[in-house]
C-alpha cells in the first residue's frame, strides 16, 4: 500500500481514538491533520514499525501542545494535567472506530449539507477542494462549511459513541450518502492526473461492509453495498494502460470481476422486495442490468430506462436525469435524449458531465460540428486531465472526420 493510502485509511482511525479519549472533535482534527503532514514528510524516509500507534502518538502530543499554547493555558489548564503523563510510542488500538466518527460527524445538530462536507473531510480523507467539486461551490465556501461544521459538534457536546438504535436511524441516510460520495470520488476522480482513485473506492466498500454489518436489517445499506461492487467490478475495463478512459461501450467486459459481480447482485437479490426500493437499491438494479450484458449492443436499455424512470420519481435530481437521457437515447433515438437535456443547463452547467453526454449524443445524431463543440466545452470544465485528454480527442477526430 502506497503511503497516501496508508495515511487516507489510517487518519479516520486515529481521530477516533483522540476523539473518544479527549473529545473536542475540532482539535482533534486539527491535530491530526498536522501529524498526517508530519508522516507525509517523514515516513518515506523512516517508516514506522506500527504506522496507526505512531500517528496517534504524534497527534496526541499536537494536542497537547495546543492545549498547552499560551493563549490557552488558563481555560485548559485543568484538562492537560488531567491527561496521561506517558505520550510514548505505544501499540495502537485494534478496534477501528470509523463507523462511529461517522455518525458523530453526521449529528443532528448539524445542517444536511455540513454533515456532508465534515463526514467527507474526517473519514473520506478527501481535501477541501474535492468536496467543492463534489458540491459544485468555490473551495473557499466549502472551507468555512467544514470549520463551521467543527465548531457545532464541539458546541453540542457530542461525545464519541454510537448512537441510540432510533438516532442512529435518523442519521443512516446521511451515512450512506457520504460514503457515496467517496466512493463516487475515487471511481471518477474530479481533479489530478488519475482516472479514478482505488484507495477511495476500496475504503468505500470497507466502511459500507461495516456499516451492513451495523445495520443488517437496512435494504438500503445493503443496496449500497451491491451497487459499489457491481460498479467497481468494472475498474479493470475502464482505462488504457496511459490512463485514456474507455467509455462503457467499448470495455472489454471479459475485464470485469465476476465475483464482486455476482456478489453484487446476490446482496440486490437479498433485500429487493422487503419494501419499496429506494434509490440506493435501484442504482444497483441498474448496474446489475450492465452487468448481466454480454455486450453493450445487447443490453437491455428498455429496463434501464424504466429503472431509471422510477430512480426519478423517487429521487429526483439533475443527475438523474442526465443519466435517464442516455438511457431514453439508446431507446427512443439522439433527439428524445437530447431534449431531455434542454432543461439542465442551470442545475449542471458548471459540470462537465453535462456536457459530455450533450457531445454523446449529438455525435450519434450525426450532428457533428454541434458534438465537437459540446466536447470541447466539455474538456475545458474539467479537472481530470485524463477526462480532458480523451474530450480533446473526441473533438479532434470529429474535426478530421466530420463533414
Amino acid at each position: 500500500m502506497h503511503i497516501e493510502d496508508l495515511l487516507r485509511t489510517l487518519a479516520p482511525q486515529v481521530l477516533g481514538v483522540l476523539a473518544r479519549k479527549n473529545g473536542q472533535f475540532d482539535a482533534c482534527e486539527d491535530a491530526v491533520q498536522e501529524a498526517l503532514l508530519e508522516a507525509a514528510l517523514q515516513w518515506p524516509h523512516d517508516m514506522p514499525r506500527d504506522p496507526k500507534a505512531w500517528l496517534t502518538a504524534v497527534a496526541n502530543r499536537r494536542l497537547v501542545d495546543m492545549w498547552r499554547s499560551e493563549s490557552a493555558r488558563r481555560a485548559r489548564e485543568e484538562r492537560v494535567s488531567a491527561m496521561d503523563a506517558d505520550h510514548s510510542y505505544q501499540p495502537a488500538p485494534e478496534a477501528d472506530d470509523t463507523l462511529t466518527l461517522m455518525f458523530l460527524c453526521c449529528h443532528p445538530a448539524l445542517s444536511a449539507p455540513s454533515q456532508l462536507a465534515l463526514t467527507l473531510r474526517a473519514v473520506g480523507g478527501l481535501t477541501t477542494a474535492e468536496i467543492a467539486s463534489a458540491f459544485l461551490v468555490p473551495e473557499a465556501t466549502m472551507g468555512q462549511r467544514i470549520s463551521r461544521a467543527k465548531q457545532g459538534i464541539q458546541k453540542a457536546g457530542a461525545t464519541f459513541s454510537m448512537p441510540p438504535p432510533a438516532e442512529r436511524k435518523a442519521r443512516l441516510g446521511v451515512v450512506l450518502h457520504v460514503l457515496y460520495l467517496i466512493f463516487n470520488e475515487g471511481y471518477a476522480a474530479s481533479s489530478g492526473s488519475w482516472l479514478q482513485r482505488e484507495d477511495l473506492t476500496t475504503e468505500a466498500i470497507r466502511l459500507t461492509r461495516l456499516l451492513v454489518a451495523a445495520v443488517p436489517s437496512e435494504p438500503e445499506a445493503t443496496g449500497l453495498l451491491a451497487l459499489m461492487l457491481l460498479t467497481d467490478s468494472r475498474r479493470a475495463a475502464r482505462a488504457m494502460a496511459d490512463g485514456t478512459p474507455v467509455p462503457l461501450a467499448e470495455q472489454d467486459r471479459s475485464l470485469w470481476n465476476r465475483g464482486q459481480i455476482d456478489e453484487g447482485i446476490a446482496l440486490l437479490s437479498s433485500v429487493l422486495g422487503r419494501r419499496a426500493a429506494g434509490p440506493y437499491q435501484l442504482q444497483a438494479a441498474i448496474a446489475a442490468v450492465h452487468s448481466e450484458a454480454s455486450s453493450h449492443d445487447q443490453t437491455d436499455w428498455p429496463q434501464i430506462l424504466a429503472l431509471y424512470t422510477v430512480l426519478e420519481a423517487v429521487a429526483p435530481s439533475p443527475v438523474v436525469t442526465l443519466n435517464r437521457a442516455v438511457a431514453m437515447a439508446m431507446v427512443n433515438g439522439p433527439a428524445a435524449g437530447l431534449e431531455l437535456l434542454a432543461g439542465l443547463d442551470d442545475a449542471l452547467g458548471r459540470s462537465h458531465r453535462l456536457d459530455a453526454v450533450r457531445a454523446h449524443l449529438h455525435e450519434m445524431a450525426g450532428s457533428f460540428p454541434e458534438a465537437r463543440a459540446a466536447f470541447l466545452d466539455a474538456a475545458r470544465k474539467t479537472r481530470s486531465l485524463q477526462e480532458r485528454r480523451y474530450l480533446l480527442g473526441k473533438a479532434a477526430k470529429l474535426d478530421s472526420t466530420g463533414p
